[in-house]
């Protein structure tokens, strides 16, 4: 299957230069220079993934993801500058899936892109793939997880996650009461040796507290154990 992916940036020699080395990779590429530009498209004819810029004039990069996040959940990764700390956690808090500072390696890039596509229930398993190669429903306690609709239940009520989110709740649900170290987290949310820094698994984590508390404003099943990670619990 072939993936789509939209780039939107007011810089034009990004879009041309990104736009190049996705597509001698394979990918089928959308450009558009700003964000009003490009969320009607996003919500009508959605691409697989988006490459959002976060400085952008009409309408930047944040205010781009919260109207796109109020009618579907494609995967977004942000491009952002170096001292753009403040709004690469914000962006993560929104639903951002990952970031990337400028200036940036095309192949950092594009790994990047295919390990959150490998995850993502939008390319996810082809059609045909043997029901044995999907794993199964989870259920731990009041926590539903369908693993191949990309579903997850709190208490009967359904949760909205991202793809990166899913996998990182997964990976701590499986064995519930087990301390998660943060290397662990991003091993099993970033593959192909990407590097992750510790806030970025630490602004996921927050934004499941978050998630699953608007469902239930008492949920407490994931504990931080500072120093040593985060785990699971069941009762």
């Amino acid at each position: 299957m072939t993936a789509t992916i939209a780039l939107v940036d007011d810089d034009r020699n990004i879009l041309t230069s990104v736009s190049i080395a996705l597509q001698a990779e394979g990918f089928v590429t959308r450009v558009y220079a700003d964000g009003e530009a490009a969320l009607k498209a996003l919500i009508d004819n959605p691409p697989d993934l988006a490459i959002f810029d976060i400085k952008m004039p009409r309408m930047d990069g944040l205010e781009l993801l919260r109207r796109l996040r109020e009618k579907s959940q494609i995967p977004v990764i942000f491009l952002t500058s170096k001292d753009d700390e403040l709004d690469e956690a914000l962006g993560l808090a929104m639903g951002a899936d990952d970031y990337i500072a400028k200036p940036f390696s095309q192949r950092l890039l594009i790994a990047r892109i295919r390990a959150i596509l490998r995850r993502s229930e939008y390319v996810g398993a082809p059609q045909g793939t043997p029901a044995a190669d999907v794993q199964g429903p989870l259920t731990r306690g009041q926590l539903a997880m369908d693993p191949a609709r990309h579903r997850v239940t709190w208490k009967g009520e359904p949760v909205t996650l991202t793809v990166t989110e899913f996998l990182i709740l997964e990976t701590l649900a499986q064995r519930p009461g087990i301390v998660r170290t943060r290397n662990q987290l991003m091993d099993a949310a970033y593959q192909d040796d990407i590097y992750v820094d510790d806030r970025t698994i630490d602004s996921h984590i927050k934004r499941l507290r978050r998630k699953f508390r608007q469902v239930d404003p008492e949920f407490d099943a994931i504990e931080t154990l500072y120093g040593a990670g985060y785990r699971f619990s069941e009762e």
